[in-house]
Parts: C-alpha cells; sequence; structure tokens
C-alpha cells in the first residue's frame, strides 16, 4: 500500500503521460504496472488483468517470453549498442535478411529507426528525395502526397501531414505540408454521413480522379493496409487495397504501406498487405517487430527506390537521416527471436481457430441497443458504441461513454482502451480460446452496464 501511494504521488509530481488530459489523471488512483506473465498485466497490488491491448498493440507472443527473454540477455552480454553510421552489427544484418525473406515480393533493402512515426517519415522522406534524383521529365515536381480520410500515421510533422484525424492534428496545420486527400470507404456510415462516399466504387473512382489530375505533382500514395487503426479499426472493403495499387502503378506513383499497427499477425496473415497479395513499394513496420519488448522500427523499400540513391560522394545523394538508435543491436536481437518463435509455434497458423470463434462471439454484440457497429479483421476488434443504433447518432464528447466501459473492464480483469466511443479490443496473438470467450463476455456485459442508463430510440 505504502509502495503503491509513493509511486502515484511521484508520477503525478513528474511525469506527463502521452494522450492524457492530466487534469483528470491527477484526480484518478492509477493503475501501476509492476510485472507481467504471459497474456497478463499484474499491478503493485498484485492484481491481474488481461492484457486486452497488448501493451498498445505491441505484444505478441505474450509478456516474460523466455526465448526473447534470453535472447536480450545474450546479446547484453555481448554489446547494447553500436552505432550503423560507418559500421556493421551482427543482430542488425540477421534481422534485415529475415525481414526481407518474409515481406512481400520485391521489397529487398532495409532502413532501421526507432518506432511508427519515423518508420513512415523515412518512408515519406526516401519517396521525396526519389522523385529529385531520378532526373527524368517532370520528376522534380513531384512533391506532394496522397493519403486518404481517417487517416493515422503518427505524430511527427511528416506523419501528422498525410494524417487527417483533427484531434491529432488540427493544432499543428500551420506547420504541416498540405496533402490530396483521397476518401476512404466508411462504408458503415453512409446512412448518416454524406461526407464519405456509400462504397468502395465511388471511393476508387474518386482516388483515380486525384490521380489523373494531380499525378505528376505526386511522390507517393500512403495507406493503412485493410485496416485504419486510430480511425476506429475501420476495415477496408474486399479488393480497395488492391485497386489502390492499380492505380499507383498506373499513374507511375509509389505506395507506402504503413503496418506499423496491422504487421506481425494482427489481421491474421504476416502482413495485411498479404490479404489482396499487394507488394508496396514502401513497407512501414514498428510495434510488433520485437514482440513488445524494445523501440525498433523498419522501413523495407526496393532495389529500384535504393540505386537512386547511389552515386559519387560529391553529388549528395546519400539519404542523410538517422537516428543514434538505428539497428539497436538488443532491438534486433529481440525481433530475431520474436520472428523465430513465429516459426516455431506456428503463430500465424494456429490464429485462423481463435479468429472464426471471436467472430462468431462478436455476432451477439450487434444486438445491443447502443451498439452501432462491429469491426474485426483477425484479432482485431472494433465495436462502436452510439446513443441512437438506428440514426449511429454519437454519444456526446463530455459523455466518456467508450471511457465509462474500459474503466468497467478493468473491475474484472481486462484492460483495454477506447478510441472515442470505439471499444477496442487487440490481444496478444497468444490468447486462447478460453481467454476470447471470457473477454468478449466482460467487454459485453461492461458496456450493457454503462449503456443501460441510456434512452433508446
Amino acid at each position: 500500500m505504502r509502495k503503491n501511494k509513493r509511486l502515484d504521488t511521484i508520477d503525478k509530481k513528474h511525469l506527463w503521460h502521452p494522450f492524457t488530459q492530466m487534469r483528470e489523471w491527477e484526480r484518478e488512483t492509477p493503475i501501476i504496472i509492476e510485472t507481467g506473465k504471459g497474456n497478463y498485466l499484474i499491478d503493485t497490488y498484485g492484481k491481474k488483468y488481461f492484457d486486452g491491448t497488448s501493451s498498445l498493440w505491441v505484444n505478441v507472443h505474450g509478456h516474460r517470453k523466455k526465448e526473447i527473454n534470453d535472447a536480450i540477455k545474450k546479446q547484453v552480454d555481448k554489446i547494447s549498442h553500436s552505432t550503423l553510421l560507418g559500421l556493421g552489427n551482427a543482430p542488425s544484418i540477421e534481422l534485415a535478411e529475415k525481414l526481407v525473406k518474409i515481406a512481400p515480393k520485391g521489397l529487398t533493402k532495409v532502413f532501421y529507426s526507432d518506432n511508427g512515426s519515423t518508420a513512415v517519415e523515412i518512408a515519406l522522406k526516401m519517396a521525396f528525395q526519389y522523385w529529385r534524383q531520378r532526373q527524368t521529365l517532370n520528376s522534380n515536381s513531384r512533391t506532394k502526397f496522397v493519403a486518404f480520410t481517417g487517416a493515422y500515421h503518427g505524430d511527427t510533422f511528416g506523419s501528422m501531414s498525410v494524417g487527417e484525424i483533427d484531434v491529432f492534428v488540427e493544432k499543428y496545420k500551420p506547420l504541416l505540408f498540405p496533402t490530396y486527400k483521397a476518401y476512404y470507404p466508411y462504408c458503415y456510415r453512409c446512412p448518416i454521413d454524406k461526407k464519405y462516399p456509400s462504397c468502395k466504387i465511388a471511393c476508387i473512382k474518386k482516388f483515380e480522379e486525384i490521380l489523373k489530375k494531380y499525378h505528376r505533382e505526386i511522390a507517393a500514395c500512403i495507406i493503412e493496409p485493410i485496416v485504419q487503426g486510430a480511425a476506429g479499426m475501420i476495415v477496408s472493403p474486399p479488393g480497395f487495397l488492391k485497386e489502390v495499387r492499380r492505380l499507383c502503378t498506373k499513374y507511375n506513383i509509389l505506395l507506402i504501406a504503413d503496418e506499423v499497427a496491422t504487421g506481425f499477425g494482427r489481421t491474421g496473415k504476416l502482413f495485411a498487405c498479404e490479404h489482396e497479395n499487394v507488394p508496396p513499394d514502401f513497407l512501414c513496420l514498428a510495434k510488433g517487430i520485437t514482440g513488445g519488448y524494445l523501440p525498433l522500427a523498419a522501413t523495407l523499400t526496393t532495389n529500384k527506390i535504393y540505386k537512386a540513391f547511389l552515386g559519387k560522394y560529391e553529388e549528395f545523394k546519400t539519404f542523410f537521416h538517422g537516428h543514434t538508435y538505428t539497428g539497436n543491436p538488443l532491438g534486433c536481437a529481440a525481433a530475431i527471436a520474436n520472428l523465430n518463435i513465429f516459426k516455431k509455434e506456428r503463430t500465424i497458423q494456429k490464429l485462423k481457430p481463435k479468429i472464426v470463434l471471436l467472430s462468431g462471439l462478436l455476432e451477439g454484440f450487434k444486438a445491443l441497443p447502443h451498439v452501432g457497429d462491429v469491426r474485426q479483421k483477425g484479432l482485431i476488434v472494433g465495436i462502436e458504441l452510439v446513443r441512437n443504433k438506428r440514426t449511429k447518432e454519437p454519444f456526446q464528447t463530455e459523455e466518456r461513454v467508450g471511457y465509462k466501459v474500459c474503466v468497467e473492464t478493468r473491475k474484472h480483469g481486462l484492460i483495454i482502451r477506447p478510441l472515442g466511443d470505439t471499444i477496442v479490443i487487440m490481444p496478444p496473438l497468444s490468447i486462447t480460446k478460453e481467454d476470447i470467450k471470457r473477454i468478449v463476455g466482460v467487454v459485453c456485459r461492461s458496456i450493457q452496464t454503462v449503456t443501460g442508463g441510456y434512452l433508446v430510440d
């Protein structure tokens, strides 16, 4: 008790938490995590909570996974960090080989960084510089990007520029560069929100109109393949990603696939692009790359892109970008162990029955009076709460219904986080069928408890 109170006091005195209104945080009694085991988090009082969001979408095989623990300890006994500026290190080389082997076809070069935002930033800069150095007709005019409505690609200025969610980017717009915005197919919203076209065909048509008119100005298109994460786990209709790839090829525009959230099995395949056999020109990876252990990211690209950066020293074609911990040996060792577990335990192959079970259980949410939509791809779930199910009228922001549901689940030993009033479930891939049943039940009961007092028209 005394230890927890001390940590709480220090936290509120010195820490500034991300995506958190600190005025409210200072009034709360927080859960302080001290240890973890398997799929569970354990607080300073010894209470266990199922890690229902994989510690912000990063944990893959569970906490304290022996193989990853051992790999990190073994690497510490050798060296913990050495720069990649003018030097190499064994783990970064071995990991690059493994990533190229499992990535979509054509991606042969790996550039490391620290997190998802930087992985995206690197892809944007590479795409921009690629066209500047092509020395072909109109290549110098390709200085713009095209992204999609509802996109979230990170919190650096470049990644925010290709994002759209106002709560994240509105305050910084004077500092951001302009981007062409294409419609993402938010089909479930169509009856009430005419801002979004009503189907995949309409979205693709609008996308091609942009490319046809501005393709000589556009360096690249960036997309979250199959699932838009921060927008509320929006699943694109079948064939949408494939059409985006086709049109990018048609108009000679590079395609950046931001798989920071969807990579490493979250959608049921190792990479979301695999669902439609789409090879991007850039693949941005982070989050699950080390199994939830250490900050590491990778931007993969093609030999075609790479060759545009080759030249004499005095030509300054070098990609002048880097991070102090680029290719950090500890992070790379953890990532290698993580990928070895995928193969050894046949993680992807074992996901299908879990996904089928989850899909069946989610059907029950559709009958709840304040559930407006249920979205799922693999082990990614978004349950959208609304005031009026018929019109999809949302709750007022200040009511914080999604937040209240997540607070309620904690009483039953489940940690999840909302995206506004969309309840997100994204468990570790190591979740068992029994745990799937249990956490779905907890979420269902918690929604009923919180929304039971609201009238239904």
